[in-house]
C-alpha cells in the first residue's frame, strides 16, 4: 500500500514538473515551426538535426502506458533516438530512426521501436516510404512485432503551420485506427489529441492525447522549414 502511495505521489510529481516546464517553454520566444509524426505510428521524416522534443503523453492503458515522458534528439540529417520512460508499469522504452532517402517528397527510413529491456521486450524493426508534398503526407510501410509482420497506413494533411488532421493504421488485433489532430499553439509547442478505434472485434474507442516541445540544441537553424516529424 506505501509502495502503491509512493509510485502515485512519483507520477503525479513527474507530470507536474513536466506541465510546468512546457508551460514556460509554451510562452518563450520560439524559431522553428514542428509538427510531431501521426499519433500511433512512426513516420519516415526524421526529427531535425539537434532539435530536442520533450513530451507529455497521457492516454488509455489499453494502448500503453498510460502516463510515459518521452525524449526525441536529431543527432544529424539522418539519424535520431528516442527515449520513453512510462510509470504504470515503470518502464523505460528505446526507439531510433535511420533516414535512407530524405529528400522530400519521396522519403525512405529504417529502425526500431517499442525495445524494453526492463520488461524484456525485444525491439521491433520498421522499415517505411512517404510521399510529402507541402499539404499531403502518405505513409506506407511494415513492421515486425514479436513473431508477426504487420502493415503501417497514414495520411496527414497540413491546413499551414498551425493545424494538421491526420488518420493512421496499424494492422494485429492489439492495434487500432486512429483520427486527430495536431495543433501548434506557438512555432515550438504543440498538442495532439486522437480517438483510437480498436481493430479487435468490439472496436473499443481509447483516448489519446501528447503535449510537445522542441527546441534547438546545436546546428544550423532553418528559418523558414517547417518541419513535419
Amino acid at each position: 500500500m506505501e509502495m502503491d502511495r509512493a509510485r502515485d505521489k512519483e507520477i503525479r510529481l513527474a507530470i507536474a514538473t513536466t506541465v510546468m516546464i512546457l508551460g514556460i517553454l509554451a510562452s518563450a520566444p520560439s524559431s522553428l515551426a514542428t509538427t510531431k509524426g501521426l499519433s500511433q505510428i512512426v513516420t519516415p521524416d526524421l526529427q531535425g538535426e539537434g532539435d530536442l522534443s520533450l513530451s507529455l503523453q497521457i492516454q488509455d492503458k489499453r494502448i500503453a502506458n498510460p502516463y510515459e515522458l518521452q525524449a526525441e534528439l536529431g543527432l544529424t540529417k539522418w539519424a535520431e533516438v528516442a527515449v520513453f520512460r512510462g510509470f504504470q508499469p515503470d518502464d523505460w522504452i528505446f526507439g531510433t530512426e535511420i533516414g535512407l532517402l530524405t529528400k522530400e517528397p519521396y522519403l525512405l527510413s529504417a529502425g526500431f521501436v517499442n525495445w524494453s529491456p526492463h520488461l524484456n521486450v525485444d525491439p521491433q524493426p520498421y522499415i517505411e516510404t512517404g510521399y510529402y508534398t507541402e499539404h499531403h503526407k502518405v505513409i506506407v510501410g511494415a513492421i515486425h512485432a514479436g513473431y508477426k509482420n504487420e502493415a503501417i497506413l497514414g495520411y496527414a494533411y497540413d491546413f499551414n503551420q498551425t493545424w494538421r488532421v491526420q488518420v493512421d493504421f496499424q494492422s494485429g488485433s492489439e492495434n487500432s485506427s486512429t483520427i486527430g489532430f495536431t495543433c501548434n499553439l506557438t512555432r515550438d509547442f504543440q498538442f495532439n489529441p486522437a480517438l483510437y478505434v480498436s481493430n479487435g472485434p468490439k472496436h473499443d474507442l481509447f483516448g489519446y492525447i501528447v503535449f510537445t516541445y522542441t527546441f534547438h540544441v546545436w546546428g544550423k537553424k532553418e528559418s523558414s522549414a517547417v518541419s513535419t516529424k
